[in-house]
């Protein structure tokens, strides 16, 4: 076969794969990015509000973050787990869906950080409660030699709207004068339609029949996950203390001087580049495998860190923004694809669930502390114990080679 027909060939054969990802996994994709567009467009403004407007301290940005993230993450077990024991998972993730739809009119309304820390936890049950049966379900329907490419294109249409959210965010901030509250209105409108989406476009296949005799969280059901997926548990804890909320890039970018109108231009920078890298990383890990990369991801989320801990100016932190986008294409639909690797078929609900549940303590734990040295000794503190962090799971990523090559 000539050089050309083998070129040939391997475009075709990329054209298929991206043909065959399946019409459900494009719409829970777009699900997905009206929805983050909603919750971006909320996010990338709400600790400037509660800092500037409400008068909080950073040190409850962060208690406010790390408990929004750790309820979500803690729903997420038992959601998934449900999913797994009715061999059904649409159903849960339309409801977790209009749950966080139905809390974003609490966001303009709110006159009082006790308001918005309400209003977070509420959005993020629904979060919890969609996140891990959607990840199944995207397993469930997505051909294992494609797996890759199905999780890296939902991210990538998820981390759109994360992106799109900000950019909706500083052209309204600087249409409207500063109105953070018009701004969160017209989040309410994406929300809205995210929810009319997952009802009318995503099927389910008719499930199988259930190998489940014991509740899918006891403690013998717990045992057949396997130890190559809590190989990719641990893995992803350590990681996870080094990855504290985003809020802290939008503060580190007011710190070196950038207006709160133009401040989410940050989190437009990083989720451009983890849009844009989270589907050929993807679909690249399909081909030569996840460890590599995944180890990556982490060496470029040091350099980021480092690069937030000591930025003297605004082109620094916006460079630092976009490695840490980077790193996020690098790691999180990986993540994702090693879960479905390694958990059984009929337990890959409670799998996701388990994985959410012991990262959200490490997300809990990550933020209060950021928010604590944030306060203390300033951000160099901050993104330096974040660095630390990352290079400690880079000494144990050799496991999550070793969980790869079980599977």
């Amino acid at each position: 076969m000539s050089k050309t027909d083998r070129d040939t060939e391997a475009e075709q054969a990329s054209f298929l794969r991206w043909r065959q990802i399946p019409s459900s996994v494009w719409a829970l994709g777009f699900v997905s990015l009206l929805m983050d567009t909603s919750s971006e467009m909320v996010n990338a403004l709400l600790p400037l509000y509660l800092v500037t407007v409400l008068g909080t301290s950073t040190f409850m940005v962060g208690v406010i973050e790390g408990i929004a993230e750790a309820t979500a993450s803690i729903v997420k077990i038992f959601s998934g787990a449900l999913s797994d024991r009715l061999g059904k998972r649409k159903p849960i993730v339309a409801a977790g869906y209009g749950l966080a739809a139905a809390t974003k009119p609490v966001f303009p309304l709110a006159g009082s950080v006790g308001w918005i820390v309400a209003a977070r936890f509420v959005d993020r049950v629904g979060k919890g409660i969609r996140d891990a049966p959607r990840d199944a379900l995207i397993a469930d329907i997505s051909p294992a030699e494609i797996r890759g490419a199905a999780f890296g294109l939902r991210q990538s249409l998820d981390t759109a709207g994360a992106f799109l959210g900000p950019l909706f965010a500083i052209i309204l901030m600087a249409l409207t004068a500063s109105n953070f509250i018009i701004v969160f209105w017209i989040a309410v409108i994406p929300a809205m339609l995210s929810f009319a989406l997952i009802v009318l476009a995503v099927d389910e296949p008719d499930p199988a029949p259930t190998k489940i005799a014991r509740p899918p969280l006891s403690r013998a059901e717990l045992a057949r996950l396997g130890g190559s997926f809590w190989l990719v548990v641990g893995v992803a804890t350590i990681f996870t203390l080094a990855r504290f909320s985003e809020a802290f890039l939008l503060l580190r970018a007011q710190s070196v001087g950038f207006p709160p109108a133009l401040a989410p231009s940050v989190m437009l920078i990083m989720n451009v580049v983890y849009a844009f890298s989270a589907w050929p990383v993807g679909w690249l890990s399909d081909r030569i495998g996840r460890g590599g990369l995944l180890m990556g991801g982490f060496s470029v989320l040091v350099v980021a860190d480092l690069m937030l801990a000591f930025a003297p100016n605004m082109t620094v932190v916006a460079a630092a923004a976009a490695a840490w986008g980077l790193h996020m294409g690098l790691t999180q639909g990986l993540l994702a694809s090693l879960v479905a690797d390694t958990a059984p078929d009929d337990l890959r609900g409670t799998a996701f669930g388990v994985l959410s549940f012991v990262t959200g303590i490490g997300v809990l734990a990550a933020s209060l502390i950021a928010g604590t040295l944030w306060d203390i000794f300033g951000p160099t503190s901050t993104f330096l114990a974040g660095a630390a962090f990352t290079m400690f799971a880079l000494l144990v990523t050799p496991l999550a080679r070793m969980a790869t090559d079980r599977t």
